[in-house]
């Protein structure tokens, strides 16, 4: 299985049903947050690339999610959503060759660690959020 470049997009459409390409999709990205995960922790990786990559695998590897996933469907959706546009950017941001190297690496990667600068992150945000629900009630 091709699971980098064009090739990639092909094998996840051909004569596969819904569910064996969702499959194939999760396992993609999986493997590329491993890549971003070694790209944040290189210092030869751009400055925008390693804040967007960095950003990636705290919200990924957090225990939180920003919206929690017992939400019916947008609880899922922004981990969808969020997940795969910024690992799609944080990958277009990176050197090829930077990228390539990553990604033999990543092959290696059995386990990612949990990320609790990413839980302290979301939990930020839903505490600002509360805040300016509050004070706008307040106001009223």
């Amino acid at each position: 299985m091709v699971l980098y470049g064009k090739a990639s997009k092909n094998y996840l459409l051909r004569g596969k049903n819904l569910l064996e390409r969702l499959k194939a999709w999760i396992n993609k990205v999986k493997k590329e947050i491993a890549v971003l995960w070694l790209a944040s922790r290189d210092e030869r990786t751009p400055t925008p690339a390693l804040i967007m990559s960095s950003f990636i695998v705290a919200y990924v590897l957090s225990p939180i999610d920003l919206i929690p996933d017992f939400i019916p469907i947008i609880g899922y959706l922004d981990d969808v959503l969020l997940v795969s546009l910024g690992v799609s950017l944080a990958v277009k941001m990176m050197p090829n060759d930077l990228l390539e190297e990553f990604r033999e690496k990543a092959v290696e990667i059995s386990e990612l660690p949990r990320s609790y600068a990413g839980a302290a992150i979301v939990i930020a945000v839903w505490l600002v959020t509360a805040v300016l629900i509050v004070s706008w009630l307040l106001d009223k």
